[in-house]
């Protein structure tokens, strides 16, 4: 970037309706321009054509009332792109700004692309011991005022304009300019790959996938941050040798967007599972998965067997030991126990009895059994010591009698979506009432998976409050748990 106050400046800052750039509304709009030693302002409500969350009323003051009688965007649209167009786009937190002016210009039938530089990236890179980079932190750091409401879109674009203004009065004039050049600058991209397909990535949690000649799919991955993280898949120094054979061979990029980690989480691990990208070693599909299944008995005869998720649901078997993506895993495992715990891999199954009756087990003959085998140990004193043994691997039994649906967002209670899950098995997503109504009366066929089962099990030792709605098996959603989701 050359010097960037030869140029025509604008600092924007929007309210809206939420956080989604897809879903939610931009409810106003805040624009200073600054060239040379010229400053305007502009501001209007915005009519977003949709309820504004009490949240967000109480957030911005901003309420249904206000922006009943504004335009909506689509009546702003022309004039504002004209006010905005040609000139360097600044915001605290320019994803989120940009963002939402660049999908509601589309929505609108018009494009609008700028360069842009983030304050909060500036605030960070000339402030890197500072801890907190928000508009309030910064104001207080660098002594800024406005008249105005924080919240409100023109006082906080004011901020911004400030922000600005005070670094060119405080900063050595090469500092800043380098600082500028640097939070502005755009990765290089591979050969082939749209820039402006790039830039139209939004920023929060999702799943990025990467194609391949012939559009095969190469690689899969999740993030919190999806343009940040496929950005970083090419910077320039290409350290690691698999990013350089990404890069090479990458001719096309997609993206799906969650409302939070737990859907990018789920959504990787399927995903990769039905594509099998190349040069994802992890979570690949294995339809081997299996599980020891225990039930002692009052004799103590009974022997663990091996269930096989191709052959008997694991979600919904009891008395689960384990689980493993091979028959070898699970035998490796059930041995080194045995050898651990002097238990007898006779009795156990998993060895051979000789030709003669009660013989001993080699276990024994090397002092590695206690001689269940040949009755010098109970059977049932056996089978207690094998209980205890297994009981770090027991599976977690699932807590409820069917379908649940679990809430998962971006940490607020706007942008969010309802995982329905039954017995350990995903069945999908939903994000609108409409949605939800679709995906009850839809029959899944998924089966359990090990790696979602995993995904699951983690996330439910800490749930979110009230992130868990309990489905009554014959009317559909429990009454006294759900209003609307």
């Amino acid at each position: 970037m050359s010097n960037v106050f030869d140029l025509p400046l604008v600092f924007v800052d929007l309210e809206t309706t939420g956080a989604h750039i897809q879903r939610d509304r931009i409810t106003e709009i805040g624009v200073v321009e600054w060239h040379g030693d010229e400053v305007s302002e502009w501001s209007t409500l915005v009519n977003p054509q949709a309820p504004i969350p009490p949240f967000i009323q109480s957030l911005t003051g901003i309420n249904d009332d206000m922006v009943k009688d504004a335009p909506t965007f689509a009546e702003l649209a022309p004039a504002l792109l004209e006010r905005l167009s040609g000139k360097v786009f600044f915001a605290h937190n320019a994803r989120f700004d940009y963002g939402f002016l660049k999908n509601e210009f589309k929505r609108a039938g018009l494009e609008y692309r700028a360069k842009v530089v983030c304050t909060v990236k500036l605030s960070r890179k000339l402030f890197p011991r500072e801890f907190k980079h928000n508009l309030d932190a910064v104001s207080t750091r660098m002594g800024l005022t406005v008249e105005g409401d924080r919240h409100r879109a023109l006082t906080d674009a004011r901020l911004v304009q400030q922000f600005l203004a005070r670094l060119r009065e405080t900063t050595a004039e090469e500092v800043l300019l380098l600082a500028l050049d640097d939070v502005g600058r755009t990765a290089s991209l591979p050969p082939g790959i749209d820039p402006e397909v790039v830039e139209d990535m939004p920023d929060g949690h999702g799943v990025y996938l990467f194609y391949g000649e012939n559009d095969l799919p190469i690689y899969i991955g999740k993030s919190n941050r999806l343009k940040k993280r496929v950005l970083s898949h090419f910077s320039s120094d290409h350290a690691a040798d698999k990013e350089m054979r990404l890069s090479q061979q990458l001719k096309r990029l997609d993206w799906i967007t969650t409302s939070g980690e737990l859907g990018a989480t789920l959504l990787e691990a399927r995903l990769i599972k039905s594509m099998k990208p190349v040069y994802n070693r992890q979570l690949r599909k294995n339809d081997d998965v299996c599980s020891w299944r225990f039930v002692p008995d009052a004799e103590g005869r009974a022997k663990p067997v091996l269930c096989k998720s191709s052959e008997q649901d694991l979600g919904r078997e009891a008395n689960l030991y384990g689980l493993f993506r091979s028959p070898r895993e699970a035998n490796n495992m059930l041995k080194k126990l045995a050898e651990g715990h002097k238990l007898c891999l006779t009795t156990l199954g998993l060895e051979r009895t000789g030709k003669r009756e009660h013989s001993p087990c080699f276990g024994m003959q090397v002092g590695k059994c206690r001689g269940a085998c040949v009755g010098k140990e109970p059977l049932l004193s056996h089978q207690a010591r094998l209980m205890a043994a297994l009981a770090k691997q027991k599976l977690p039994h699932w807590p409820w009698p069917g379908r649940v649906l679990l809430r998962d967002s971006d940490g607020s209670s706007i942008v969010q979506d309802w995982h329905l899950v039954d017995h350990w098995v995903w069945h999908g997503s939903a994000a609108s009432e409409e949605e939800l109504a679709d995906l009850l009366d839809t029959r899944s066929e998924a089966r359990f998976d090990l790696d979602t089962f995993k995904i699951l099990s983690k996330w439910l030792q800490h749930p979110p409050a009230d992130s868990v709605r309990v489905l009554d098996q014959t009317r559909g959603m429990d009454s006294s748990e759900h209003e609307s989701i």
